[in-house]
């Protein structure tokens, strides 16, 4: 069995070994292809597992095309999320969807999404994404059709280097106690993650052993032996009493030989040039219509331009970054501000670093760069972001300076209750880094990107938020939180490249808001305001307030210029860099000397918009006082995959959108002014009369 017509009972197809090895080059060359529409994507790990994808979903696994939720299909849940494009094509090649279509992948409102999304693509068991959870999930799954009293199996696919989660083996140790003889765990043996290969990073072998001693069979296999593949995996649907373990030993990069066995390779896609020499070398030149394909993708994504623009708000002039010959902004990526600090003030021994397996994603590793004298304080823990964060803490009662970050999702989230209790309630020395916050990982989607982070953080006693607003405040940032702030701290940057609006004179106080005032347009965008300490600042009675942190506070900036340009109204924009502890003094000011207040970031609304709420409202200096006020964040939803800079447009954080929602405000007050007139001149001519 395995592709089944379930109105019928019959077997759809049957795929021989040879048909199945074609198969998967196939699909090979069809995921090249897809990554480079994409321009992003892992392309070592999704040729690593491509025998195994088709066998599964060719060969091995009962389910039907035509019928995605019939209740006795095999589940596949992948564990190794960033693996989605073989998902698909394991899918497509089934017939559940056109091939073609794959080579939306990553784009905006494409179900293909970075990592797959269960709700937006049928055939997709499972959403998964960030590491370790997949075989949980997959014991649950199993455990459900033994109590259902079915016969399907539930197979989950894992990366070797996803073995360093502890989560892992809970669920092994589960599935092995309740005797789960459903479940069938397959781990892509690739031997490469992110930081090196599996050994030096964080050593997982013997994983059979290991395996074993949870009470599973293991079998050992070549991972591209389509022969052992198949062999393996119906042997092991045959298991009685006992879950079973397909160790498949495979090669990164597999049949491109400028990617095998390359680190490098595990999230990069291929350009053109790339892809045409790894097509040579699977054999496929000509057979698969790349003009067409590529075509395709980027008519997707002309319809996705249009639509966003459609979407924003319009006003007389463009004002989006660099689309003028006046205004010009540099960008750097907030991230290597962070890189920088580390890179000067690791020269402190009390320094310690901990890597979670993308240091050079977040630029961590650039403590040790060409530092070989400080590898002995580079401790890397590997994809283990809970232990990590309380060894850490480990680290600072015995008198080190402790540093550690992800991807901010992971950072503030996977490892909560570590950072509650390991951290926070001792009140340690700890920063911790979350990177690539907000929309900015981009086309990862929606398990990649932070969007409530700051929730978390700032809910924590004794816990400090800083969010910088670009490279050289982030370094300003770092630099104080690392050898001066005493306690737990979280800084949160971005991935992509943001405007530059600072300089090293503008000036930088923990706790401290400072403003920026809108001058006169220049040549260089940042020169065209000005910026000073808020506790400094006198009042020039503008029209307005906008409160924005992180990358929100150069949007915030030019929707002070649109409104200037387009209203005449005069904005005052409140940097809020530390969120906690955050500068009342500065937002009860704002909103006394101006009426109107709105809230810029780029998260959930609620991380800045309600902590200045609950500002304005504990003020007795406000009570009232009329006081107008709204927010700019993204409205209670999950991201998508899309390039960042589209995200910004999606999830409506743009400075277009701030400077329409104050233009919203404004004229609510301008006509709340107008009928308190007339209510008056009824007063007065009626008490006339």
């Amino acid at each position: 069995m395995a592709l089944i017509d379930t109105t019928t009972g019959k077997v759809i197809r049957e795929y021989s070994i040879e048909q199945l090895q074609e198969a998967a080059n196939l699909m090979r060359g069809y995921d090249l292809v897809a990554l480079c529409a994409a321009g992003s994507g892992h392309a070592g790990g999704t040729l690593s597992i491509m025998d195994v994808a088709a066998a599964l979903y060719l060969k091995v696994a009962n389910h039907d095309p035509e019928n995605a939720f019939w209740p006795e299909r095999d589940r596949i849940v992948w564990s190794t999320g960033h693996k989605a494009p073989s998902l698909y094509l394991g899918l497509a090649f089934a017939g559940f969807f056109p091939i073609e279509d794959v080579v939306t992948l990553r784009k905006l409102g494409s179900p293909y999404q970075g990592h797959p999304h269960w709700v937006k693509l049928p055939g997709v068991e499972v959403s998964t994404g960030s590491l370790g959870q997949g075989l949980s999930i997959a014991v649950g799954m199993a455990l459900a059709a033994k109590l259902d009293e079915r016969k399907n199996k539930v197979f989950c696919i894992m990366g070797d280097g996803e073995q360093q989660e502890g989560q892992i083996w809970e669920a092994a140790m589960e599935a092995g106690h309740f005797q789960l003889d459903n479940l069938i765990g397959i781990v892509d043996c690739n031997r490469l993650q992110i930081d090196g290969w599996v050994k030096d990073v964080m050593g997982v072998e013997p994983l059979a052993a290991k395996y074993a001693s949870f009470g599973w069979d293991v079998l050992r296999i070549d991972g591209h032996n389509m022969l052992q593949v198949v062999d393996a995996l119906e042997q092991a649907r045959m298991a009685n009493g006992r879950p079973v373990l397909v160790l498949a030993d495979t090669v990164k990069g597999k049949g491109v030989s400028f990617m095998e066995n390359v680190a490098g390779w595990h999230g990069k896609a291929p350009n053109r040039e790339e892809l045409t020499k790894a097509l040579e070398e699977f054999g496929l030149s000509g057979r698969i219509p790349v003009p067409r394909l590529l075509g395709k993708a980027g008519q997707y994504q002309v319809e996705v331009e249009h639509r966003l623009d459609r979407k924003m708000p319009k006003f007389a002039h463009e004002y989006w970054w660099n689309a003028n010959d006046e205004m010009k902004v540099k960008m750097e990526p907030t991230r290597k501000g962070f890189g920088q600090s580390l890179a000067e003030n690791g020269k402190d021994e009390r320094v310690v670093c901990l890597g979670l397996d993308i240091s050079g994603s977040i630029t961590i590793s650039d403590f040790y760069a060409g530092k070989p004298e400080r590898m002995k304080r580079w401790i890397s823990m590997g994809i283990a972001e809970q232990s990590a964060t309380s060894a850490a803490a480990g680290l600072a009662k015995e008198g080190k300076l402790p540093v550690l970050g992800t991807y901010a999702t992971f950072a503030a989230a996977r490892n909560l209750d570590q950072i509650r209790t390991s951290v926070c309630y001792g009140n340690f020395n700890v920063l911790i880094a979350g990177a690539h916050g907000g929309v900015s990982v981009g086309p990862d989607g929606a398990t990649h990107q932070a969007l409530e982070d700051l929730f978390a953080m700032q809910g924590l006693p004794n816990m400090s938020v800083v969010v910088p607003c670009d490279i050289i405040e982030t370094r300003k940032a770092a630099d104080y939180l690392l050898l001066q702030h005493q306690g737990p701290k979280y800084i949160r940057f971005a991935r992509e490249a943001t405007p530059i609006v600072t300089d090293a004179s503008t000036p930088f106080v923990f706790g401290k808001a400072n403003v920026i005032r809108f001058r006169q347009e220049q040549a260089n965008f940042a020169e065209a305001f000005e910026t000073q300490l808020a506790s400094a600042y006198r009042g020039e009675n503008e029209h307005l307030s906008i409160v924005a942190c992180g990358p929100m506070v150069p949007e915030a900036m030019r929707a002070a210029y649109i409104l200037k340009k387009e209203f005449g109204w005069e904005a005052r924009v409140l940097n809020v860099h530390t969120l906690k502890p955050i500068d009342s003094e500065a937002i009860v000011r704002a909103a006394l000397e101006t009426g109107i207040v709105v809230t810029a970031e780029e998260h959930q609304i609620g991380a800045l918009a309600w902590r200045v709420s609950g500002v304005l409202t504990e003020s007795t200096q406000l009570y009232g006082v009329p006081l107008i006020t709204g927010a700019i964040g993204v409205k209670d939803r999950f991201g998508d995959s899309g390039a960042p800079w589209e995200l910004i447009k999606e999830f409506e954080v743009s400075a277009e959108h701030i400077a329409h929602k104050a233009a919203e405000l404004m004229a609510f007050r301008q006509r709340r002014a107008a009928e308190t007139r007339e209510e008056g001149e009824r007063f007065f001519f009626s008490g006339r009369r």
